[in-house]
């Protein structure tokens, strides 16, 4: 049984913060002084979801107060699995901690806006988990987690990493608590987002019966669940679904996507973005220099349009989906940003009349994909495990498709003062099916010198 400070504290309530909707997160004195870094209280100004509040306008809520949610649910799977005896014969107390650092730092090297804009791939541009390293490894964090903690920094930028071999169980199996099918940062950030849009979707899991069920899958280098899991994991996989589908990909989330890439690369293109400078940014301090950096240029109205006084999203104009026209959407999805922008240029050729700049924009599911739908089920009576998707008809549908295919859309979207006839529709749907591209081999936005500056 694991006696962490952090774990009794679920209990005995002697000290916590309390987040919605009425969680109390436990506080001991060590979290406390990571909390209270510089770095994690950053997170308090960065918003969870960044533009999905322009449709859900109460979805403000911020990478600190998840971060609060997911080491808490950190607790809570510990909490279960130290009465798992082929977990306790793994896992020792120290690993425990490292889990709960790890949980409480795993969004420390977030930057604004950084997964939109990561999606873009640009040359150079460092990932948010090398962020992250550059802070754990220096300064207070790396100072609270040598001295209350017992843990080197460099075990933790492994754990986030996701970079190791999977020949060590205990770094699988912290891993899969961390980054899985049935996840701590999935299981908070699913529900999180759905209570704060105000949506039902992410709501609907019995995370109570799907954290009971966590046990040890049959290499015990990961996580599995008990048959009587199954029905909550299900529900927890077609949330993820259908957030996808209603709300982190929504019409004119997407929109504001599409405006926000295109501000970002064409201010990069110009040499005005000090990426260095970016990266230590809030999110309202990235928003002032988007406005700043754009009057009298050709991107004043995308930055207007997203962060002005009157919101001016740009509208959808067609759509593309595996079902709906699949050569157009087998064209674009994944192709590079850069090709994107030009194809964008290209359609915007073909409006007729005064078009502002950037009158079109295209946007593409990116290269990256989601994570798969994996995960055992074990049966005691039987003692066998049995793959979730060979057992269940909604996980199979959805494990063998590919996920992004069906929650991530190819669309054409264009400024709202432009006007598109049925004609110039057509037109264009016809140039992207009679356009040839072809897959790059360079999936990366060309560097400029600007990025070769010291």
């Amino acid at each position: 049984m694991l006696t962490l400070p952090e774990i009794v504290s679920l209990d005995s309530h002697a000290g916590f913060v309390r987040i919605p909707p009425e969680l109390d997160v436990p506080l001991t004195d060590r979290v406390r002084r990571i909390i209270d870094t510089e770095s994690f209280r950053r997170l308090a100004k960065m918003t969870q979801v960044g533009l999905v509040s322009l449709v859900y306008p109460a979805a403000r809520h911020t990478r600190f107060e998840h971060s609060l949610g997911v080491y808490r649910l950190a607790l809570l799977f510990l909490k279960r699995l130290s009465h798992v005896p082929r977990f306790m014969e793994t896992v020792s107390r120290k690993d425990a901690e490292l889990l709960i650092v790890t949980a409480l730092l795993h969004d420390i090297g977030h930057w604004p806006f950084c997964h939109l804009i990561e999606d873009i791939r640009i040359d150079g541009l460092p990932h948010h988990e090398e962020l992250a390293a550059g802070i754990l490894r220096y300064g207070e964090t790396a100072t609270c987690l040598r001295n209350d903690w017992n843990v080197e920094p460099e075990s933790v930028i492994k754990l986030l990493s996701g970079n190791h071999s999977g020949n060590d169980p205990v770094i699988g199996l912290l891993s899969s608590i961390l980054s899985g099918p049935i996840d701590i940062d999935k299981m908070d950030y699913l529900f999180r987002d759905s209570l704060h849009a105000g949506v039902p979707y992410g709501r609907n899991l019995d995370q109570a019966r799907l954290i009971g069920s966590l046990c040890v899958n049959e290499s015990g280098s990961g996580l599995a669940i008990t048959e009587k899991g199954k029905t909550a994991a299900e529900l927890m996989i077609f949330a993820r679904y259908v957030m996808f589908s209603e709300v982190y990909w929504h019409h004119t989330v997407r929109a504001a996507t599409a405006m926000l890439q295109r501000l970002f690369t064409e201010l990069y293109r110009e040499g005005r973005i000090e990426l260095t400078r970016f990266f230590e940014w809030t999110e309202d301090e990235a928003v002032r220099f988007f406005m700043e950096s754009s009057q009298k240029m050709p991107t004043q109205s995308l930055a207007e349009g997203l962060f002005g006084t009157k919101r001016l999203i740009y509208k959808r104009v067609a759509q593309f989906s595996i079902l709906e026209q699949p050569e157009i959407y087998r064209k674009l999805a994944g192709q590079p940003y850069h090709q994107l922008c030009e194809l964008s240029d290209q359609l915007s050729a073909i409006l007729s009349g005064n078009k502002p700049p950037f009158a079109v924009l295209i946007d593409a599911p990116p290269i990256e994909k989601e994570v798969e739908i994996k995960i055992d089920v074990f049966y005691p009576k039987q003692n066998c495990y049995r793959a979730l998707e060979n057992i269940s008809p909604v996980v199979r549908a959805m494990a063998r498709e590919q996920f992004d295919d069906y929650t991530k859309r190819v669309r054409i979207f264009a400024h709202p003062a432009v006007t598109v006839s049925p004609q110039e529709n057509q037109q264009m749907i016809d140039f992207l099916v009679n356009k040839k591209i072809g897959t790059s081999t360079d999936q990366k936005f060309p560097g400029v010198p600007f990025l070769e500056q010291k």
